[in-house]
């Protein structure tokens, strides 16, 4: 009850706060030089309201009437406060700061002594004293992101691309500007909660992807950890800093007649990923103020991003320090081919320190965004506190939105990679590159689809797909319906009606059509097999509680048998093509009920829920039962399946993780050939992630099925922490792998066998490991077989996500 009170407190204060809010606005300049000081402190005295300037100096307060005492602060001035009665806007309002001119004292320095470590431990024990008062907070935050480029922006989804080409001009500028505004929450031991209830974006972004809050993405440098890139990093006062950092003083200087160190810092191990710049830390109390710092280069994975910059600063509240600012900064050059920057920042204020938080608040949507968080009008927000908009952001604002009134014409839609040719926001149609395949079945074939997506608000999607082969002479037709109901999208009902030709074990196998046809065309390897199939398939599946999900849906299917009719190749003229299998010819109607198990939270970016792990370890599980009969479902087979499966991802030595899937199948009854499981398997010279690398596709078969896939990532860590020279340095990604097998077959099933299959009646083993670089998108991996040994007892293949 109490979180809605709270959700309700905050529509109704967004409403308050935008009708009665007056501005005050203005610079913060340097008295002597009258150069423009950025990213300064303004707070209103005796309360925790505040902001930060814009990187050009200029701030802007939103206040209800009332007197009030305002303080701009930065290190290395003296404060300047100026009173102000605020009943109307208030302009050019402006702070001029004198540079602090107290004599400091010099520090006695004795031999052997660095008098850096004595500081950084005094700090630490502050950060420790710090985080043992804190119990409980919450905060106001407004977060902005600008990206600048040379190319054009476009989102979709919950993502956001860059064209490559797209632009005449080679002049950066800005491409997309994200502005929110939310509330949050943290409860020891690692509860947290975001609520975003405004937001804007220039309209090339979709409003999915505006989640990046300030309790989210902010990094606290009080914190041990600090995550990046999908590593944590021990932070500048971690309990192991002395041992992993080198401190030295750089200089001192003074905030308010307060002497304050200036500390450079920088991984001990080059090749130890890590921060390097500037702590500003105070004397009398050792209270850690100002971070300003770079990611090294062994922390920038790949070298990809030119700079990742970071700066926070700190002040009390209610005695205690915390964060008020966080400004990240990305700069990258992709190959020439694509500039861009990253600004970041983030204002935090209006602390509540240890004020009771219910826990009703905290459940498994770590980020929500409220129904009218995309409502807020023009008015709203010049009269909500943000950061104020350079002039270059005002016209981008415009510059954007006036081109996205334009209509695209059919070619600027078109791109000469893509299957799809997308003549409006919400209806595409095949492309050139998506209209042919070829197999030794239906030879050479055309496709045409149609396709309806994303419409009536992301509820509705379809697609009509068209096929003839000129070997087999078949039309073949696949329609596909579906609907998304409830807030976030999470129930769905979804109707197919087919009559189309299936890859034999299809499920098992992860390769690219293009690499099918290609292969078949030029050498006459055809590793696919092939079958016919026509009727229909509903399902409705949804969300019923926050880790479970259920469905259930009916399946009527007519199976039939597919021949070789083709064989056509460009070069392998005297080769012929294997013949395609029989299968087990019958109709099936069947009933499927399963459930999914998903304990990781969820972001509620005001459509859908998207799962995220946030880094940390997970499993998810689902399980399925699939029943046919002839009596109730008047079906030509007796059977009941049961599919389940386990996945997950468990962190386990610095940055590395261990990917494991287990997969487990069994059947009661006549299962026929083509429902049959197989082993997933490799084309030769290739391999990809959980299968057997040393099994051809479709080797083994079986219907009581154990499958367990267990992949340890180490990315460069090994050669990192064995500090081997060169490979330390060289970022060779590893990983090592172990696959376990055992697949039988029961006596109904083999009754109706129309091919002889390959069981392991024992557990099957094959271990292997894979190196590549990370900026390269493949790895070469090598596999060998410890038991069954025989053909391909060891196999080297490139996995690519090409093939």
């Amino acid at each position: 009850m109490k979180f809605y009170l709270i959700i309700s407190s905050l529509i109704f204060l967004s409403v308050y706060n935008s009708a009665q809010n007056f501005s005050v606005s203005g610079s913060i300049i340097d008295f002597e030089t009258k150069e423009h000081l950025g990213f300064a402190n303004i707070r209103v005295l005796n309360s925790n309201l505040g902001t930060s300037s814009n990187k050009l100096g200029d701030y802007e307060l939103k206040l209800s009437a009332g007197n009030y005492i305002l303080v701009a602060s930065y290190i290395g001035y003296i404060s300047d406060t100026i009173k102000v009665e605020l009943k109307s806007n208030l302009r050019d309002i402006s702070f001029f700061l004198e540079p602090s001119k107290v004599d400091l004292p010099e520090i006695t320095i004795l031999p052997g002594e660095n008098p850096a470590i004595r500081i950084i431990k005094k700090a630490i024990e502050r950060k420790i004293l710090r985080n043992s008062l804190i119990s409980q907070y919450e905060f106001e935050a407004y977060t902005k992101g600008v990206i600048i480029t040379d190319q054009d922006l476009s989102g979709k989804g919950s993502g956001v691309s860059i064209s490559i080409g797209s632009s005449d001009s080679s002049e950066m500028q800005i491409g997309g500007i994200l502005e929110n505004k939310s509330r949050s929450y943290f409860k020891k031991p690692d509860l947290v909660k975001d609520i975003i209830y405004a937001r804007k974006q220039t309209s090339n972004f979709p409003p999915s992807v505006n989640t990046l809050t300030g309790g989210r993405i902010v990094q606290n440098f009080y914190s041990d950890d600090i995550r990046f890139f999908g590593r944590k990093i021990p932070g500048p006062l971690s309990d192991n800093s002395l041992d992993y950092y080198f401190f030295f003083i750089q200089d001192e200087l003074s905030i308010d007649q307060e002497r304050v160190f200036k500390i450079f810092m920088t991984p001990d191990n080059s090749s130890d990923p890590g921060f390097t710049g500037n702590l500003f830390i105070t004397d009398s109390t050792f209270d850690l103020i100002k971070v300003d710092l770079q990611l090294n280069r062994a922390a920038n994975t790949g070298g990809i991003f030119d700079t990742v910059g970071i700066s926070q600063q700190f002040r009390k509240y209610e005695k205690i320090m915390m964060p008020v600012d966080y400004r990240l900064y990305i700069s990258a050059n992709f190959l020439g081919i694509a500039r861009f920057i990253i600004e970041l920042n983030t204002v935090m204020q209006d602390y509540k320190i240890n004020q009771e938080i219910d826990d009703s608040i905290f459940d498994k949507a770590v980020i929500s965004v409220l129904t009218d968080a995309d409502e807020k009008d023009f008015e709203y927000w010049q009269k909500s506190q943000t950061i104020p908009n350079t002039t270059e952001e005002v016209k981008a604002y415009s510059r954007i939105d006036s081109l996205s009134k334009i209509p695209l014409s059919i070619w600027d839609r078109f791109s000469p990679l893509s299957a799809r040719i997308s003549l409006s926001d919400f209806f595409s149609v095949s492309a050139p590159l998506g209209m042919y395949h070829f197999n030794r079945v239906e030879g050479h074939s055309l496709d045409f689809g149609f396709f309806f997506e994303e419409a009536f608000k992301q509820r509705f999607n379809s697609s009509l797909r068209f096929s003839y082969g000129f070997s087999d002479k078949k039309f073949k037709t696949d329609l596909s319906l579906s609907y998304l109901f409830g807030e976030y999208r999470t129930y769905s009902a979804t109707l197919s009606v087919y009559d189309r030709i299936n890859i034999l074990f299809g499920e098992s196998e992860n390769y690219k059509d293009f690499t099918s046809s290609i292969l078949a065309l030029v050498s006459k390897y055809e590793f696919r097999d092939y079958y016919y199939s026509n009727g229909f398939r509903f399902i409705l599946d949804g969300e019923i509680l926050p880790v479970v999900r259920v469905r259930g849906g009916f399946e009527n299917n007519t199976f039939r048998s597919a021949s070789r009719n083709s064989d056509f190749s460009f070069f392998a003229k005297n080769k012929s093509y294997k013949e395609n299998p029989s299968i087990y010819e019958t109709k099936v109607n069947s009933i499927t009920l399963g459930m999914t198990l998903d304990p990781r939270d969820y972001i509620e970016d005001g459509i859908f829920r998207r799962r995220t792990s946030l880094g940390d370890s997970y499993f998810t599980f689902d399980l399925d039962v699939t029943f046919s009969g002839k009596r109730f479902l008047k079906s030509q087979l007796d059977f009941t399946t049961f599919k389940a499966e386990l996945r997950g991802v468990i962190n386990t030595f610095r940055s590395a993780r261990t990917n494991i899937r287990i997969f487990g199948m069994y059947n009661d009854g006549y299962l026929p050939y083509q429902l049959l499981y197989s082993l997933p398997g490799n084309i030769d010279f290739t391999s990809v992630n959980n299968s057997f690398r040393t099994l051809e596709i479709n080797e083994v078969l079986g219907e009581k099925v154990v499958a367990i896939f267990i992949d340890q990532d180490w990315r460069d860590e090994i050669f990192k922490f064995l500090k081997i020279p060169g490979l330390k340095d060289w970022e060779i990604q590893l990983n090592t792998f172990l696959n376990i097998a055992l697949s039988e077959i029961q006596n109904k099933s083999a009754s109706i066998l129309t091919n002889s299959i390959n069981i392991f009646r024992h557990p099957f083993y094959e271990i292997g490991f894979g190196l590549g670089h990370v900026l390269v998108p493949l790895k070469i991996e090598l596999g060998w077989k410890l038991n069954y040994r025989g053909n391909n007892n060891f196999r080297i293949g490139i996995n690519t996500f090409i093939f």
